[in-house]
């Protein structure tokens, strides 16, 4: 299937944000607040560069019809502040794969590392839980699903070479 990526990203954009609606932020020690399910969002973001491989630059495109399933399928309020961070970081992500040039492995890196912080910020701004310290765990969450993830294709492209 020629967009099977394409559709597995804007289900998880749509999954992510349902489940943003229903799973409550965890209090830490000193009332810091943090989304179990950005252990998830890290994993969006290297499917959308797979996605970019079947789609080109329509990725933009997923994404925007995963933020307006999102705001009629989930909470609006989360759907909005999701959108609006998707938008942002998910440009940065698009930036750097499209312009770097590196091989896929290291874009899926590099673009997670950009981008997972922009959009911790931007969400946590957007639902106003924002902190220095809530940006800081919800990107090392998103980064450790991108990390697996990495890990496993470069593995595998590893295994195809060898």
């Amino acid at each position: 299937m020629k967009l099977r990526f394409s559709i597995i990203y804007v289900a998880l954009i749509v999954l992510v944000n349902w489940l943003f609606s229903v799973v409550p932020l965890v209090e830490l020690p000193g009332g810091e607040m943090w989304p179990p399910m950005s252990l998830v969002v890290g994993l969006i973001f290297v499917v959308r560069d797979f996605a970019q491989r079947e789609i080109g630059h329509k990725i933009i495109l997923a994404m925007l019809i995963g933020g307006a399933l999102s705001y009629i399928m989930a909470d609006p309020f989360i759907a909005m502040a999701s959108v609006a961070a998707f938008l942002i970081s998910e440009f940065a992500d698009w930036a750097v794969y499209s312009f770097t040039g590196r091989p896929f492995s290291q874009r899926i890196l590099l673009s997670s590392v950009i981008s997972t912080p922009i959009d911790s910020a931007v969400f946590l701004y957007m639902i106003g839980h924002i902190s220095p310290t809530g940006v800081a765990l919800m990107t090392m969450s998103k980064m450790l699903g991108a990390i697996i993830v990495w890990w496993m294709v470069r593995r595998r492209m590893d295994d195809v070479t060898a």
